[in-house]
């Protein structure tokens, strides 16, 4: 059950900084929006790393795996920014939100004892939110499916990827020693990248306030991904993180007045009782 609550809250977090995105990536460009979002993220994990993290005891192995974790999230991330850029929503949001298959299958390997009964409620919290997805009225762009797709694969077993090694270089330490490294890695990756294509990453300084919060916001939903790595069955964390889209539609429905037919409500219901059955 804890680790479907740090999922949660990671959805959450994720879900209202999706919201801030819709504000500012369009404006912003991604590169700006992503390199913002990670470096204000990590100067409001330096002073908790100092307080909380344990890097004298920490092995090697955790700091290297949170690197790499951090390298692969960035690149998840970069996905997400370009795939939801080009759109339709509709098409990339299942794709990504499909990654939880990856998750479950990781576990399942590396001997988890997963039963048929979670394989179901995975399906189903997938199957919520592909279909929140498919049947929303949020305007979407009209760019290149085949660009979409792409973008939509490199993000979503991106994300379960990283967040398995993540996990992993906290049960070597904790979460409050390798988020540091991981956000490092996650900086320089996207820096790299975004010089190599010659884009710009420098903010306007009135949008800095909000770039702030999705910072925040995605600084504490990775830290409870990885923190779920010393819990019983991590791997919930990720799917539960998974929901952060339909989250983002339902504050959308409640805060900016959009709205959600009978028919949604009810994936809403089926996807959170899947969500539940989980933890019991």
């Amino acid at each position: 059950m804890a680790s479907l609550l740090l999922g949660l809250l990671a959805a959450f977090s994720w879900a209202v900084h999706d919201l801030c995105v819709r504000r500012v990536s369009a404006a912003e460009g991604t590169f700006v929006s992503l390199v913002s979002v990670l470096v204000l993220g990590t100067v409001v994990a330096v002073p908790f790393g100092m307080l909380w993290g344990d890097v004298e005891a920490a092995p090697a192995g955790a700091f290297w795996r949170a690197i790499l974790a951090g390298g692969i999230y960035a690149i998840a991330g970069l996905g997400l920014y370009k795939a939801l850029e080009i759109g339709p929503v509709r098409l990339v949001a299942p794709i990504i939100g499909a990654y939880p298959i990856i998750s479950m299958g990781w576990a399942a390997y590396m001997g988890s004892p997963l039963t048929w009964l979670h394989w179901v409620a995975v399906f189903v919290v997938i199957g919520g939110v592909a279909f929140i997805a498919i049947s929303s009225d949020e305007a979407s762009s009209d760019g290149s499916k085949k660009a979409a797709i792409f973008w939509s694969l490199v993000s979503g077993p991106g994300f379960a990827v990283a967040f398995a090694i993540s996990q992993s270089a906290t049960v070597l330490s904790d979460e409050w020693t390798v988020i540091l490294p991981f956000r490092v890695a996650a900086i320089v990756v996207v820096v790299v990248i975004a010089l190599a294509w010659r884009a710009q990453m420098l903010p306007r300084v009135r949008s800095l306030w909000i770039f702030a919060i999705m910072g925040t916001l995605d600084l504490v939903a990775i830290s409870a991904v990885s923190a779920a790595g010393n819990l019983p069955y991590p791997e919930f964390a990720a799917v539960a993180a998974s929901t952060f889209g339909l989250i983002t539609v339902v504050l959308a429905t409640i805060f900016l007045g959009e709205r959600m037919r009978a028919p949604q409500w009810a994936a809403v219901v089926a996807v959170f009782a899947a969500i539940g059955s989980l933890g019991v």
